[in-house]
């Protein structure tokens, strides 16, 4: 399937390891050329979700426009998450550095590798409460409720804990 031209995307942000405002701003600057990104939500600080002893994460999420298919942006995260020392560790433990599809245009994808809306988005305040931000009124495919209703009402898995601050509030690699 030829997804020319760019497809609107949402992608979920997040460290809770190191320098993780650093992490984040690093990890959005190495999406170019690939990723036109046109907002970033502010970074929130949050709990943990399922895998609790670990540090609070910075949490964010962006959109942005992408002539990649699926399986390529997904595949550029994953060289991202590499290139900036994320390793194999337990499910849902600490990260350098973890970015995540949460929708690709209006497509629903159900794949070995990849399913999109992200099938747990909607129960996760620290990526509701940021894509909320930054649009308030989109509905998913398969939902029947807008991003901002869930997001007022959601509480559970990765609660936010406070606004940390904006991202551009630090310098982005060249």
């Amino acid at each position: 399937m030829d997804h020319s031209p760019a497809t609107t995307i949402y992608l979920a942000l997040g460290a809770n390891l190191g320098d993780r405002r650093g992490a984040i701003a690093q990890a959005v600057a190495r999406l170019a050329p690939a990723v036109e990104v046109e907002c970033v939500a502010a970074l929130y600080e949050t709990e943990p979700a399922y895998v609790l002893d670990q540090p609070r994460f910075l949490n964010t999420v962006l959109r942005g426009r992408t002539a990649l298919g699926p399986g390529e942006l997904l595949a550029l995260l994953k060289q991202i998450e590499a290139d900036l020392g994320r390793t194999a560790t337990v499910r849902y433990g600490p990260r350098a550095i973890d970015l995540d599809i949460m929708l690709y245009g209006n497509e629903r994808i159900d794949t070995a590798v990849l399913t999109v809306p992200h099938p747990r988005m909607a129960e996760r305040p620290f990526v509701l409460v940021p894509l909320a931000e930054i649009a308030p009124d989109l509905v998913p495919p398969g939902w029947n409720v807008s991003v901002g209703a869930l997001a007022a009402a959601v509480r559970g898995q990765g609660d936010v804990v406070r606004r940390y601050g904006e991202l551009s509030d630090v310098e982005r690699e060249d």
